[in-house]
């Protein structure tokens, strides 16, 4: 960790080097943010250029997206954990859907019994869902009204419309056609017997037609794609879909002839553009340039995936609480003074995850709120409107405190109204780290405070440079600065809790993105919620498959 021994003795002033030292490994300068986003694209180009690299950029055999014209109703079916959603998504044609949605539980039992057992479930929530819930109106709004409940007839000529569908499976897939993707394996529980190594698609098309019911599923989507698809329907377009919440990942449109590792398959033959999934979580698994500290590395060997995921250790909620945690601890036990909480810890800290991200995040907001005017990236990606978070870099930039700084430790030389605010957030560790009330003073919690931002800023920083490689790999920016696409809106369509609730990480996000692109690409990018991608998204790329044929 960093250094607080005995070596350093006890004094103010030394108290304040260990946390200087501290501030400086987490800074990440515009030299180091260029670094990292040159290599996001080096990254990206041996991934492109063939398979099985951590940076895996899997095709996803989705060539267009949604502008917001199209109409239709359109069924998503969303597995990834111990629920599971039924959704019936309806186009109105004017940028806007109306959403019907249904969880049913899986059990135990089904996670871990036959696949087909899982499958004839999944399909009898579908049939239970039409039945109580859905609207049942055909895909096409030109054909006539059609009976998803009715068994096919071999006397009929003309059978009814099956109702398409997209599935959404949160499970490892390798997917080779839109609606084709074998299961590598499972995860989170689910053990289901005779899936490995068959085409999940199948599997649920044939319980479909086990039920006897006119539904087809033409689909397999990504939550993230699916991100971008939502995004694209309400805004005209999108050229990146992003989740920054739990996880990480993104997904982008790119130019077909780029993804040389197609080969000379027919998807390549065919040119044009196809929404790749980057899976950026594991960039750099090799950690040569992620500004790795002693509290990340603690982070990652006691994690259920040591030296996989790295980027998505660095920057996503799962893990921001805990690279935190380590910090404060790191202070409680300095010697032969402690740095913190007069030395003594208590249960939620000595737990392996025990500080939550939103304890972060509440201590944050106390601490900002109402310092910065905001603007707030809207549903629509507009100014005004329903608040997501933040504010554009270039509007504030100058405006925002250097809150990662250890001088904001300093109590003495904070104004009454930050005391007070320090008040508020002293409050709120006593509560969520159930620690005696006597052990918490002031600065301490200016010292959680400024750890709580050190971590949550390098965050989003990074966060910067995933989206600034983005532009430049398409072309629309160039790394550095000095270049602007003749474009208006760069659309950008975001998921997670960070994202929408994080204070200022938006902000912060921004501010990355503006020293590795300039002004005045970062002026015109437009990020905005999108809603729902394993669901709402699930139901645009059905629309997308029957575009495309399927």
């Amino acid at each position: 960790m960093a250094p607080t021994s005995a070596l350093y003795g006890a004094s103010p002033d030394v108290a304040r080097r260990i946390l200087d030292d501290i501030e400086a490994q987490f800074r990440l300068t515009k030299d180091d943010l260029i670094r990292i986003t040159s290599q996001f694209l080096e990254d990206f180009a041996l991934g492109l250029g063939e398979y099985n690299h951590p940076m895996a950029m899997i095709p996803t055999f989705v060539t267009g997206v949604p502008n917001g014209s199209e109409t239709g109703t359109f069924l998503a079916l969303d597995l990834g954990g111990t629920n599971l959603r039924v959704c019936e998504v309806e186009l109105l044609g004017n940028h806007e859907f109306v959403l019907r949605q249904q969880k049913y539980k899986v059990s135990e039992a089904l996670k871990t019994g036959e696949a087909t057992a899982l499958f004839d479930y999944l399909a009898d929530s579908v049939d239970a869902f039409l039945t109580e819930f859905a609207s049942a109106v055909p895909s096409s709004p030109s054909t006539e009204q059609a009976n998803p409940f009715a068994s096919p007839s071999l006397n009929d000529l003309t059978p009814e419309p099956a109702v398409p569908l997209g599935l959404t499976f949160s499970f490892p897939v390798e997917q080779t056609a839109l609606n084709k993707g074998k299961v590598l394996t499972w995860t989170k529980g689910f053990s289901a017997k005779n899936a490995v190594g068959h085409d999940v698609v199948q599997l649920l098309q044939d319980a479909f037609n086990r039920k006897h019911l006119h539904v087809r599923c033409v689909a397999l989507v990504n939550d993230t794609v699916g991100a971008l698809l939502s995004r694209a329907y309400t805004s005209g377009g999108c050229i990146l879909g992003s989740i920054f919440g739990t996880g990480t990942n993104g997904a982008y449109v790119e130019r077909v002839e780029n993804i040389k590792k197609l080969g000379d398959s027919p998807a390549r033959q065919q040119g044009g553009h196809m929404i790749v999934n980057t899976e950026w979580g594991a960039f750099n698994n090799t950690r040569t340039v992620l500004p790795t500290t002693p509290f990340d590395n603690k982070v990652d060997r006691e994690s259920i995936n040591p030296r996989l995921q790295a980027f998505e250790k660095f920057i996503s909620g799962m893990y921001l609480g805990e690279i935190t945690r380590n910090i404060l601890l790191a202070l409680v036990d300095a010697a032969p003074k402690p740095l913190l909480f007069n030395g003594r810890s208590s249960g939620p800290l000595n737990t392996h995850y025990g500080l939550d991200t939103a304890i972060m995040s509440e201590v944050e907001e106390a601490w900002e709120s109402g310092r910065v005017p905001i603007v707030p990236v809207t549903a629509d990606g507009k100014k005004g409107g329903k608040p997501v978070n933040g504010v554009s870099a270039s509007d504030v930039a100058g405006k925002i405190p250097d809150w990662q700084s250890a001088h904001f430790t300093d109590v003495d030389s904070l104004n009454p109204e930050d005391v007070a605010r320090l008040e508020r957030i002293r409050g709120i560790i006593i509560q969520r780290l159930a620690l005696d009330p006597a052990d918490v003073s002031l600065r301490d919690a200016a010292i959680v405070r400024w750890a709580s931002s050190l971590v949550a800023n390098r965050a989003a920083r990074l966060s910067g440079c995933a989206v600034a490689a983005v532009l430049v790999q398409t072309g629309r920016a160039k790394l550095g600065g000095g270049f602007s696409t003749d474009e208006d809106r760069l659309i950008i369509g975001v998921d997670g809790s960070l994202i929408q609730h994080y204070p200022n990480f938006n902000a912060r996000l921004r501010d990355s993105l503006r020293e590795l692109v300039g002004e005045e690409v970062e002026r015109k990018v437009d990020i905005g919620l999108a809603k729902d991608g394993s669901g709402v998204g699930a139901a645009l790329c059905a629309l997308q498959a029957i575009k495309q044929g399927h």
